[in-house]
């Protein structure tokens, strides 16, 4: 193994000199600086991580438990491409991730969440698209480790979040300013966000003077196209049809579309549609979906950004809820009326 030693020899300059080179202090030169590190590449140095675990009480490992029931965590295009920025954001910083998990080879197939993560010696760890009620997601939650989540709210934890209230009533403006006044909204299952949306849904409404008779409003499991597409069916079969529908996720309005053209109808001529989340592949189908899209990249950045302080410098550093705007896609499937 290269030791700073032998680059030091290589280069022709003191072991002192090396490590402030390659630690990036400011009081060598320039060139110097880049010959070293050039020098240390080209021999193939690699920083001792246990050295500066030992130096540091730090492992530069971080927990990532990031999957649900459904085990569409990594293939679901909004939590993975915030995955993609929280990583990029760690790694930036000299972190590595490792996922927490119940299941694996050996004794970790029998480890909690909370078990695991002193095993691995986690310095902290980030939570998205779980079962925040899952008791031990709650337990892991109590303890003591550095923490941040993504879309659901604890006391005494830092959580980055979409701004869903703020989402929504731009998302309902945006429909009723195109003529719609019956909209139905078939929301996801019972969550922080999903009562946030919710709730936002009722106010704009309000605000805006809409009467909304209570079979306009239906529950379907996020990213369920069946169950969207059943309960888009029930929808078109009211006696006073609703000329626009929300649905929980752009991935669900997928199913929506099927039942909607299943009867021979157009989006938007005889129907209006929008989503919410923004998904890549919404923008690229035969008719664009009408979504509010959230800011993955600076969700999983301020995730990361905030576990860091938090690991780093844990007396300063404030646990609070960051709520992250997102932006509004007009699409093409809210017609006017």
């Amino acid at each position: 193994m290269v030791s700073m030693k032998d680059i030091a020899i290589a280069c022709g300059v003191s072991v002192a000199t090396v490590s402030k080179a390659l630690n990036d202090h400011g009081d060598i030169g320039k060139e110097t600086k880049e010959k070293i590190r050039r020098i240390a590449k080209e021999m193939g140095y690699l920083p001792n991580a246990m050295a500066r675990a030992l130096k540091t009480n730090r492992t530069y490992n971080i927990g990532v438990l990031f999957v649900d029931e459904a085990q569409s965590g990594l293939t679901h295009d909004y939590f993975s491409q915030v995955l993609d920025s929280f990583k990029r954001a760690v790694e930036a910083k000299g972190y590595d991730i490792t996922f927490l998990n119940k299941g694996g080879a050996g004794g970790l197939s029998r480890m909690s969440y909370l078990e695991h993560c002193h095993y691995r010696g986690f310095d902290g760890v980030m939570i998205a698209c779980v079962n925040f009620y899952d008791a031990q997601v709650l337990e892991l939650v109590r303890s003591d480790i550095p923490m941040v989540t993504v879309d659901h709210l604890f006391d005494n934890r830092i959580n980055i979040t979409s701004d869903n209230v703020g989402g929504m009533e731009q998302l309902v403006r945006y429909i009723y300013g195109k003529g719609h006044r019956r909209i139905a909204y078939i929301h996801g299952a019972d969550s922080s966000v999903t009562q946030a949306r919710l709730t936002s849904f009722y106010r704009t409404a309000e605000m805006l003077g809409l009467k909304l008779p209570s079979e306009y409003v239906r529950e379907s499991p996020y990213r369920d196209t069946n169950m969207a597409g059943q309960v888009t069916g029930e929808l078109l079969d009211l006696k006073k049809p609703p000329t626009c529908i929300l649905y929980p996720d752009d991935f669900s309005c997928f199913g929506g579309i099927t039942a909607i053209k299943s009867r021979g109808l157009r989006i938007p001529e005889d129907i209006s549609i929008a989503g919410y989340d923004g998904i890549r592949i919404g923008r690229h189908v035969e008719t664009p979906l009408t979504t509010l899209r959230q800011d993955t990249a600076a969700l999983g950045f301020q995730a990361a950004e905030k576990l860091i302080s938090l690991i780093e410098h844990p007396k300063t550093t404030l646990v609070e809820q960051v709520v992250i705007k997102g932006e509004l896609y007009p699409g093409k499937t809210v017609g006017d009326i």
